[in-house]
């Protein structure tokens, strides 16, 4: 979320930024919002006013009935009975239109930063930089549902009578590896100095407000009914709720936290045939890195998080490579974003596995997340997020990238003390 008063003085600056993320749409909400503000300054100005006439008629009416003239007293209170009436109606005038100019300000979009590319969609994100040598075997590389059932390590005939499309029961070796490539992520994490965390699987509405906008809620999150509580669609929101109302001292900056957590998504919409068996699903697990800092470090940050995740997936024999997300792409509250995507030799392209935002401040200003500055100042924070692993997806690139010829898949040495130290896993059909 924009400051107010940011928009008021750069209309131009933020209708300019919606029309590089084609939000046309949006664009009369910006004047808009600037006569509810202008009309709200106006409101509680007179307020002031009048609470301030108020006090003064209520210390005469003191000073009239010590000089026993009861009368005037008397008219005196009913000027502060029509005053307290009229304070009222303004003060719910702007209750109304502070609701209003706070839901047109949750709508309105970040401001992108300067070198994210312009784009209207996916389509047109910017490839940057290839890591590993993508190779295609001289063998074919079956599906991935196809490579699990060859280790009797997928189950999802049960899961849909269980719990619908969407869903999938992971077992034996498979299951293992699931669990070993978080365990590993969630070390690597640890080992680069980030503090291991568990969040709440569910958060309140004020957080899911407060860490995305109100489309991606609407797409993405569960609601439970008859509570003020929704699944987490991934351990950011609850990371980076964290944090909320809080004032942090500078000194403490930045924080870098790594979560693990089930993630739950709506993933509303037809998919196609690349995205069936567990690419696009309901539930999956993820570890997760969030960082908190001070705002001139937040683009450092930015590159180091990013960092992270391409060096976990070549420690894994996965080549990858990071694609610049074109402002058509990015979420309102972002500011600039990366996609690291995974080779998928099956497909002889490649997918994508993890996405890394810097989001500014918008966030921390919807959750009130400010630093206590050495010179006494306030300010808020800067957030980034970014993905570390999110099994099974990364599976689908770790067995097509692993499996050889003989229907075995190599356990990459990194891995191995989480498999027990297996070297390769042996298909049981």
């Amino acid at each position: 979320m924009l400051d107010l008063k940011f928009v008021r003085e750069n209309p131009e600056i933020v209708k300019d930024n919606m029309r590089k993320k084609f939000q046309d749409g949006k664009l009369p909400l910006v004047d808009e919002v600037i006569k509810l503000d202008e009309e709200n300054r106006s409101a509680k100005q007179e307020a002031d006013n009048l609470r301030a006439e108020r006090n003064k008629l209520s210390k005469q009416i003191g000073a009239l009935m010590g000089q026993g003239k009861k009368e005037e007293a008397e008219e005196m209170k009913k000027k502060v009975t029509d005053t307290s009436d009229h304070l009222a109606a303004l003060e719910e005038k702007e209750r109304d239109l502070e609701e209003r100019i706070k839901k047109i300000m949750m709508t309105i979009p970040n401001i992108i930063d300067p070198s994210v590319p312009v784009g209207k969609d996916d389509s047109e994100n910017v490839e940057v930089q290839r890591y590993g040598e993508p190779v295609v075997p001289d063998f074919e590389i079956p599906y991935h549902t196809d490579i699990m059932e060859s280790f009797d390590g997928i189950d999802l005939d049960s899961a849909r009578k269980v719990a619908g499309n969407g869903f999938y029961y992971l077992m034996g070796d498979i299951a293992r590896l699931h669990s070993s490539v978080l365990s590993y992520a969630r070390d690597f994490m640890i080992d680069r100095g980030f503090t291991y965390c568990i969040p709440p699987f569910m958060i309140r509405s004020e957080v899911v407000t407060g860490v995305m906008s109100f489309a991606e809620m609407e797409a993405m999150m569960y609601k439970i009914e008859g509570e003020d509580l929704y699944l987490i669609g991934t351990s950011e929101h609850s990371m980076i709720g964290k944090f909320i109302d809080t004032i942090l001292p500078e000194s403490a900056l930045p924080k870098t936290l790594t979560s693990y957590s089930p993630c739950f998504r709506k993933e509303k919409g037809a998919h196609g045939l690349e995205e069936r068996g567990v690419y696009r699903i309901h539930q999956f697990e993820k570890q997760e890195m969030v960082v908190v800092c001070k705002p001139e470090e937040s683009m450092d940050w930015y590159e180091k998080l990013w960092q992270n995740t391409v060096d976990l997936f070549c420690s894994l024999d996965i080549p990858v490579r990071t694609l610049e997300c074109c402002s058509g792409d990015l979420a309102d509250l972002k500011v600039k974003s990366v996609d690291v995507e995974a080779w998928s030799p099956r497909q002889k392209k490649y997918f994508e596995v993890g996405s890394c935002s810097n989001l500014g401040d918008a966030q921390a200003r919807r959750l009130k997340i400010r630093v206590n500055g050495e010179d006494g100042k306030k300010y808020f924070a800067h957030t980034l997020n970014n993905t570390v692993a999110a099994p099974p997806r990364m599976l689908i690139a770790f067995l097509e990238n692993n499996l050889q010829a003989d229907g075995t898949v190599k356990i990459p040495e990194a891995l191995q003390p989480y498999m027990g130290g297996k070297k390769a896993l042996i298909p049981t059909k």
